[in-house]
């Protein structure tokens, strides 16, 4: 019984959303037009966020994949696998 309970909870705030999405454009007309350029500059600074965002990103992962490849370089260079010579050096410490 709880499950079919919270399975329709959340119905009655979406059916009043619902239903003023549809009242809206009856009861305000000149809302829609009104509230165009405000949602256009919402979307328009999301997108800029977005965008910082995905930038941001690619600078961290290409700096992580360079460290990786530079130390990958120097294990290989020091004959290094970091395998058990390097846990035996450490354990002794």
């Amino acid at each position: 019984m709880a499950l079919v309970e919270s399975l329709f909870k959340g119905w009655r705030g979406m059916l009043v959303g619902f239903g003023a999405g549809i009242a809206a454009p009856t009861l305000f007309p000149d809302a829609g037009s009104k509230a165009r350029p405000v949602a256009k500059t919402v979307v328009k600074g999301v997108l800029a966020v977005a965008d910082g965002l995905r930038t941001a990103v690619a600078e961290a992962t290409e700096q992580v994949n360079d460290l990786v490849a530079e130390v990958r370089a120097e294990r290989a260079a020091n004959g290094n696998d970091g395998g058990a010579g390097e846990r035996a050096r450490s354990a002794g410490r």
